[in-house]
């Protein structure tokens, strides 16, 4: 054996074949304010052992990375990198896309998605390229239309290109049906599905606390004749990110960490349910191929299953509605 020459051969001897690749990696494209919440989110539950930052800043990119290294000694290890090369996200098992554009004043919806789609034509093919067995998490809003974009920009099947639609839209609910009971939100059931926006749908009639649903102890609960005004929730949802925006300038911590729970079912194929936007032809009669979020099954290769929830007439005229607003945006769009 050669004579040891540093101080690392000096102190350690090699006794075997080292793991360069990481099965878990995740790569964060973005590093504002949410790619960072999601970042600090996945790392700090540990739920992968290598994690890439990928912008076109490049100075940000280094300081955002030093900054995550450097809080090493206080979590459990991880290997972090951070480039504005997409080779850094190479063999990623999933891709979390949280870059885009910030809609100005005055632009319409439409070509705000516009906007974003030509930025997701120089993200989704590089990604791909270097890792074609990805899974797609699009945090970028409108998250369900651009979850269609990257699907079709991608090439990947639809299990495989996953939003993260209304699962953050879905712990408000249950964190204000827990307020308004005094119970604490894990104990709360309750489902906002449709579109991340304006025309998601409140699932009044599966609102429940251990399997007692509030609409049997009053059949007008989250109606506008509901003198208890449990209606309000809905509109408290949809405005809730309004609101933090207005206040603090962004939205960041809780869409970190939806997006570290939907992680962590991936990876460790936990077959959880959650609302994402997922492709959903075929489910309750819409017919159009659009992204929209219901609950679905996640495990290792992705969306495993879309439940088909047993919905009141109302609430299933709602969803299509909000299929229908969907279809009508995309189809204009040049991809």
């Amino acid at each position: 054996m050669a004579e040891p020459v540093c101080i690392k051969e000096k102190l350690m001897v090699q006794c075997g074949e080292l793991c360069l690749d990481s099965p878990n990696k995740v790569t964060i494209v973005g590093v504002g304010q949410v790619g960072m919440a999601c970042a600090f989110s996945i790392i700090q539950q540990g739920l992968s052992s290598e994690v890439a930052l990928v912008d076109v800043m490049a100075d940000k990119l280094r300081g955002e990375m030093m900054d995550l290294q450097h809080g090493m000694p206080f979590m459990k290890k991880v290997k972090i990198s951070a480039s504005t090369d997409y080779s850094v996200s190479a063999r990623s098992k999933i891709c979390v896309i949280t870059a885009g554009a910030r809609q100005k004043e005055g632009e319409s919806r439409l070509n705000l998605v516009q906007r974003n789609v030509e930025i997701f034509k120089s993200i989704i093919p590089k990604l791909v390229q270097h890792s074609p067995d990805t899974i797609l998490l699009v945090v970028s809003n409108p998250v369900d239309i651009l979850t269609y974009v990257a699907w079709k920009i991608s090439g990947l099947p639809p299990h495989r290109v996953i939003g993260s639609g209304t699962n953050l839209d879905s712990a408000r609910f249950r964190f204000l049906i827990g307020e308004k009971l005094g119970i604490a939100p894990s104990s709360c059931h309750g489902w906002i599905i449709g579109e991340h926006g304006d025309s998601s749908v409140p699932v009044w009639s599966g609102v429940n606390v251990a399997g007692t649903f509030l609409q049997q102890l009053n059949p007008k609960c989250g109606t506008p004749e509901d003198e208890e005004g449990w209606n309000t929730l809905h509109k408290e949802v949809v405005e809730s990110a309004y609101e933090i925006i207005k206040l603090k300038g962004y939205t960041s911590w809780a869409i970190g960490l939806s997006v570290a729970t939907l992680v962590n079912a991936v990876l460790r194929n936990q077959h959880n349910v959650f609302a994402v936007s997922t492709m959903v032809k075929g489910v309750h009669g819409l017919e159009e191929e659009v992204f929209l979020s219901l609950p679905a099954v996640l495990g290792y290769y992705g969306v495993e299953y879309t439940l088909c929830q047993q919905l009141p007439d109302a609430e299933l005229q709602k969803l299509q509605h909000s299929a229908r607003t969907m279809f009508t945006l995309q189809k204009d769009l040049k991809i």
